[in-house]
């Protein structure tokens, strides 16, 4: 048993049970136990691997898509350019690596940022990024970044921040909170009270007994952050996860630990805690600050950047099982039974400049 399972289990033995959004904070955001803050987590090594883990083609992809925002907002300098939840640092370094080979002179004259609340993390990324020209600064929040014009990428960012669930039981709603059984073990309970329906997804009205619908006010917040920078300063946002375009009802709550499933209650600050993302909500955050919006899948994303063609050029003059790998990289990213419809990709900029 984790020490972060036996102090989630005297807190609740304390105060009560728990709602979901508190266990998935404490989980990975616990400042001495928790998943995100004490370990590395990415890569084959690690419990998962994410899109710029598989390829050096997503960053570059994603880098020309913000070099082109930029652009169309005129090219204007000073600007930031950031990456809220950068991992180890590795689509950052794929993102320089082609500004650089697009125009040198920005990589020499704009502000690039990282954002990152985990310290352990953040060496990790000034490791990968040792030696850039850029100049680099570390964040903990969007509220400490220049205010001028910001271009800003999240791949996996909202996955990760904590949801509220809410379990249909009897006539309404009740949350749902992480409690103790008579074995003294955790389990999942429907708390006491109501809910207000108007909380919840509009299909929770059909909704049959014992249906989970999520909310994620969280993410909501941290998206009205971002769009009111864009809106006052001017810029752009490209925000890429695993989720769902449509709202719906059901339980996406899950844990990754060595690239397999468990069971989310089994190892609190042990593995990886995530929810599928409702991007719909998020789209109507931005749309309110005035900004415009463009939802599509991730393989429809990097196919209009060009993947084929890029893929094409990185195979021209490599080795068979060189051409392999990008080939089997293309699919992995783009095709249909595997990130291209399962992730979806939502591009925000201001009114009258999308594309």
């Amino acid at each position: 048993m984790t020490g972060l399972k036996e102090r989630i289990k005297g807190l609740i033995g304390a105060t009560g049970p728990i709602p979901v959004s508190e266990y998935m904070a404490l989980c990975l955001f616990d400042p001495d136990a928790g998943y995100y803050t004490t370990r590395e987590p990415f890569g084959a090594a690690g419990d998962f691997i994410t899109a710029p883990e598989i390829s050096q083609m997503f960053g570059e992809l994603v880098a020309v898509w913000l070099y082109q925002a930029w652009q169309r907002a005129g090219r204007s300098l000073p600007a930031t350019f950031a990456e809220i939840g950068p991992g180890r640092g590795t689509l950052m370094k794929d993102m320089l690596r082609t500004w650089s080979r697009l125009d040198p002179a920005l990589v020499g004259n704009a502000s690039f940022a990282l954002i990152e609340t985990s310290p352990r993390l953040v060496e990790i990324q000034k490791e990968t990024l040792a030696g850039q020209d850029a100049k680099l600064a570390w964040h903990q929040t969007i509220d400490t970044l220049p205010r001028q014009p910001l271009f800003i990428v999240g791949n996996e960012l909202f996955d990760a921040l904590p949801i509220r669930q809410f379990v249909h039981v009897g006539a309404g709603w009740r949350e749902r909170v992480v409690g103790l059984d008579d074995a003294d073990r955790l389990h999942f309970f429907a708390g006491a009270g109501s809910v207000d329906p108007a909380l919840l997804p509009a299909a929770a009205a059909d909704a049959p007994q014992g249906a989970i619908a999520e909310v994620a006010p969280a993410r909501s917040a941290l998206m009205s952050g971002i769009a009111a920078r864009i809106a006052s300063q001017g810029g752009a946002g490209l925000f890429i996860d695993y989720g769902h375009l449509q709202p719906g009802i059901g339980d996406t709550f899950q844990a990754l630990r060595r690239h397999q499933r468990e069971d989310v209650l089994a190892n609190p600050g042990e593995a990886d805690l995530t929810a599928h993302v409702d991007f719909a909500p998020l789209a109507d955050t931005a749309r309110a600050h005035g900004l415009d919006v463009q939802l599509s899948t991730q393989g429809e994303f990097l196919l209009g950047m060009g993947l084929i063609e890029r893929a094409g050029t990185l195979g021209a003059n490599a080795d068979p099982r060189t051409r392999q790998a990008i080939s089997d990289a293309v699919e992995r990213l783009a095709g249909p039974d595997a990130m291209g419809q399962l992730f979806k990709v939502m591009k925000i900029l201001p009114a009258a400049r999308a594309a």
